[in-house]
């Protein structure tokens, strides 16, 4: 580990969100897939903002973001939520589950950590 990866992250996460803490958008979810709809930043937007952006190429949860960024999930929601109202991201939130779970499902895992 070099002296620089001791000393943590250069950016204070409150400065890339603005000092918000919470996102504009309330449908941002752990599950919530997102993908970039341009590879390209168009306006001056943060190194951070542009890096989710290349990484969102190909979709990816809201958790896989924050682990990929190395950033606290808050921050990331607040980031995600920002791109998405410039138009650079566009998501998709979770189906709402409205059925009960299959009992015969939950058995079947239920009798498998069993086993474990």
């Amino acid at each position: 580990m070099s002296p620089d990866d001791a000393a943590g992250p250069l950016v204070r996460p409150y400065f890339l969100t603005g000092g918000r803490s919470r996102p504009a958008r309330g449908d941002l979810e752990l599950i919530t897939l997102v993908v970039a709809v341009t590879d390209r930043v168009r306006e001056a937007v943060s190194p951070e903002h542009a890096r989710i952006v290349r990484l969102c190429t190909r979709p990816c949860s809201v958790a896989e973001v924050s682990a990929l960024m190395n950033l606290p999930l808050m921050v990331v929601k607040v980031m995600l939520s920002d791109l998405i109202d410039r138009g650079y991201l566009i998501h998709r939130p979770p189906p709402p589950a409205t059925a009960a779970p299959n009992r015969e499902l939950l058995q079947a895992v239920l009798d498998g950590i069993r086993r474990l």
